[in-house]
């Protein structure tokens, strides 16, 4: 068998809220509770667990996601309609820009709690 990421946690002041803000935007649903995570799965079957955090610190994450064009220009639309600033770059110093690294499309957002979030369309050092 190959070495495959199954699932990670997301910690979240609200497990609800950011499933639902991470199902939205990216064009997800969010799954049926299991135990105290509430899933969203991707198409390559990576299950992101979102967890209440409690009290307890978030250190914030980063998690990318590689989409299609077609998924991008999508994704984009939604980010946009929901007024939330996308960046170029993951320090978040070109606000409402994306880049155009490997002959693709990209952006970062940031999530309820934070996490930051990237969506690309061409894998980094895939070259273009």
């Amino acid at each position: 068998m190959a070495v495959e990421l199954n699932h990670t946690i997301v910690m979240a002041r609200d497990k609800k809220a950011s499933a639902d803000f991470t199902a939205t935007i990216l064009g997800m649903e969010v799954g049926p509770q299991y135990g105290p995570f509430l899933p969203v799965q991707t198409d390559n079957g990576v299950t992101l667990d979102f967890m209440d955090a409690g009290d307890g610190p978030i250190t914030p994450q980063h998690y990318a996601f590689l989409v299609s064009e077609e998924e991008f220009d999508a994704i984009f639309a939604r980010i946009r309609e929901a007024g939330i600033t996308y960046y170029a770059d993951p320090g978040h110093r070109q606000e409402g820009r994306i880049n155009r690294n490997d002959g693709g499309r990209g952006l970062y957002f940031e999530d309820p709690d934070r996490h930051n979030l990237e969506i690309i369309t061409r894998p980094y050092g895939s070259g273009g």
